[in-house]
């Protein structure tokens, strides 16, 4: 599709967050007909994880995006989806390669969410590839569950902090989850979440820093909890390190599913 206005911030570069929701949208896509190409319950394809992304060069109001997703590997109840972005300018007809980006899907099951389903083998062109694909899931699980034990981790307010601090430049943004958010299953698309945690990111580098900024490059994203349509969810993002050009920025997603007394604020992403 094409880059509006809307989609960039006031330089004209298109926000990374956007282009993160392209390719998570594109991944659910490929991820869900897989899933459903067997006889069996219908479900659909969630995020679980997002591997580190690379923005390799930035894409402008106007230019056209191009999105294309392919399965690489499935596992008994995953599937890796390799997404490439190409944008182009259709004044000139020049192309060029933006992003590429690894995420992986979990099927689950339209008549019970919190059902995982059993994901429908792939055929390999190679042994090699069935191989190298089961070792980068392998490692994934390892990850996942390594950032799952740093979730306690909090992001509190400081009160009058000092310039150039970690506490001066620190932000949080809260949002209420609403149906055009959502999943048929009722819950949040990664892609809405990842385009939020980038504007929070964008935020702090921008409050640090007092200058237009851009997203470089996004480490793992791991999503360890669903969010039901209705919560508050609270997008907080710090500064942990800085270089002399650029700005690393860790961020954390909590859920309060207040329309849900039984369960109280969780970590999310």
């Amino acid at each position: 599709r094409i880059m509006r206005p809307d989609d960039a911030n006031i330089a004209g570069n298109v926000h990374g967050g956007t282009i993160l929701k392209m390719i998570e949208e594109a991944g659910a896509i490929i991820s869900t007909r897989h899933c459903n190409s067997q006889a069996g319950e219908p479900c659909v394809a969630a995020l679980a994880r997002v591997e580190r992304t690379d923005f390799l060069s930035p894409m402008c109001i106007g230019e056209v995006a191009n999105v294309s997703a392919e399965i690489t590997y499935t596992s008994r109840h995953s599937v890796e989806v390799q997404v490439n972005v190409m944008s182009e300018n259709i004044l000139t007809g020049a192309k060029k390669v933006t992003n590429k980006a690894t995420l992986w899907y979990v099927p689950l099951s339209l008549k019970n969410v919190n059902k995982v389903l059993e994901v429908p083998p792939i055929q390999y062109v190679r042994k090699e590839q069935e191989d190298e694909g089961k070792k980068r899931y392998e490692e994934q699980k390892l990850d996942r569950l390594e950032t799952k034990q740093r979730n306690g981790d909090m992001i509190f307010p400081i009160i009058s902090p000092e310039p150039h601090t970690v506490g001066y430049s620190q932000s949080s943004l809260i949002h209420l989850v609403g149906p055009s958010d959502c999943t048929l299953l009722g819950f949040v698309h990664g892609g809405v979440t990842m385009k939020l945690m980038d504007e929070v990111a964008g935020i702090v580098a921008a409050r640090h820093c007092k200058t237009n900024i851009v997203t470089a490059s996004v480490d793992a994203i791991n999503f360890h909890e669903k969010i039901k349509k209705g919560s508050v969810i609270t997008i907080s993002g710090r500064m942990t390190f800085t270089s002399n050009k650029s700005m690393e920025i860790e961020v954390f997603v909590d859920a309060d599913p207040f329309v849900d007394e039984s369960r109280g604020r969780y970590r999310a992403v």
